[in-house]
């Protein structure tokens, strides 16, 4: 028998309780020995819940029980989290998380730690909820090396878009629809203003390209400039406009970045609706592969959360995750990376048609009629800081929105 702890009982806590219950036998026969849930920590009592019975208030009941060989730290945050996880590992326990915050800010330092002890670091929850990214990352595709990584990255944003381009609603009207169905919080900013989405990168490119990423240094632009008039420019092209989180090697360059982009429907993740996510990954030897699924939700999450507790019960006293160097890996300025854009601008067609050509070359125009006092164009290819310079040297834009080409 393996005896696990599960730090926090909220919605994945409570989710991972679930699902080993739920599974209990098909799971102990893939770890190849009896799960027990001895602990539960919370700071909350669950009366006429029967995990009360598991309940404990003080971690180091935990800490302290040689019988505990695997923690689940599902609390969220980076403390107490890290220093829970940080003594976990030096006291010989293997851990598994979905804390995304957390595997972003100290992956590195957590994964080295576990390996110096022979035992295991394990969070692919982390990134894209129950969508199996970080274990091919980890084994499948290390023949390749990985020079892209892109992904739509957060369910709630997702969503959010889906509805405002099937529906031609505005953002402040999605936005209040996705927190009434508990796909928003309350304060949505992390969503919204892509902040999850970097941190699910920085990781994802940190495990691809073997250093640290910080997601500091990650450019990260959200939603919520995005309007229904986007979408109608989107529609009339042809395009679908998708919040990403991406990532590439250009020659001895790196490049990352969180942004709405506009994406064909040749593209595998144009069709990527509502609140599913899905990972597309370019290697030199594999070519393209995508990893689809749900990437949020108290189950999915949780599914993928035990599917780590089974590896782990599996590797008792064998570290099995690759892990990345905590030599940071210095990010190039955006502002060198190529791209096309598509532009909205104030005025008339007629009127600014030669000037917007002569600034920005060979451009095609979009009129919608019944947006009034304004176009759009979508440029040829060229550097961020090339079309900065021209957007200010026309004065007129109303918004922009990068096109992503494949």
């Amino acid at each position: 028998m393996i005896h696990i702890a599960v730090l926090g009982y909220g919605t994945v806590g409570s989710g991972v309780v679930e699902v080993i219950n739920t599974n209990h036998s098909s799971i102990n026969k893939k770890a190849g020995e009896e799960i027990n849930i001895k602990y539960v920590l919370d700071l909350r009592d669950f009366e006429g819940d029967p995990i009360q019975e598991k309940i404990v208030h003080d971690f180091n009941i935990i800490l302290n029980d040689p019988e505990v060989k695997i923690v689940v730290e599902v609390m969220g945050g980076l403390e107490p989290a890290y220093t829970y996880t940080k003594q976990c590992l030096l006291a010989g326990k293997s851990v598994c998380t979905s804390n995304k915050e957390l595997v972003a800010k100290h992956g590195a330092e957590l994964l080295e730690l576990a390996k110096e002890r022979n035992i295991n670091y394990l969070f692919e929850a982390s990134c894209g909820g129950g969508i199996p990214i970080i274990r091919p990352l980890n084994s499948s595709l290390t023949a390749d090396e990985i020079d892209e990584i892109a992904g739509i990255l957060n369910g709630t944003t997702n969503y959010m878009l889906t509805k405002m381009a099937t529906e031609g609603r505005e953002y402040d009207d999605v936005l209040k629809e996705a927190q009434e169905k508990g796909y928003a919080e309350r304060n949505p900013a992390a969503d919204v203003e892509g902040y999850d989405a970097c941190r699910k990168i920085a990781i994802l490119s940190s495990l691809a390209f073997g250093r640290q990423v910080d997601f500091e240094d990650i450019y990260t632009e959200g939603i919520t400039n995005i309007t229904a008039a986007d979408f109608k420019y989107a529609r009339e092209m042809g395009k679908a406009i998708k919040l990403l989180g991406f990532s590439k090697k250009a020659g001895e360059s790196f490049y990352a970045m969180v942004a709405p982009v506009l994406v064909d429907p040749t593209d595998p993740l144009y069709s990527v609706n509502g609140v599913f996510n899905a990972i597309f990954v370019h290697g030199n030897v594999l070519g393209d592969a995508m990893f689809y699924g749900r990437g949020a939700g108290k189950l999915p999450t949780a599914s993928a959360v035990v599917s780590d507790v089974i590896d782990e019960a599996k590797h008792l006293h064998r570290s099995i995750m690759a892990f990345w160097s905590s030599h940071k890996l210095e990010l190039t300025d955006i502002s060198n990376s190529q791209r096309s854009f598509f532009v909205r601008a104030a005025g008339s067609l007629e009127e600014e048609r030669a000037r917007v050509e002569e600034i920005f070359g060979s451009v095609h125009f979009i009129r919608i009629p019944e947006l009034e006092g304004e176009f759009g164009f979508t440029t040829g290819i060229m550097t961020e800081a090339e079309y900065a310079v021209r957007a200010e040297r026309l004065g007129s834009v109303i918004s922009r929105i990068r096109i992503r080409s494949i």
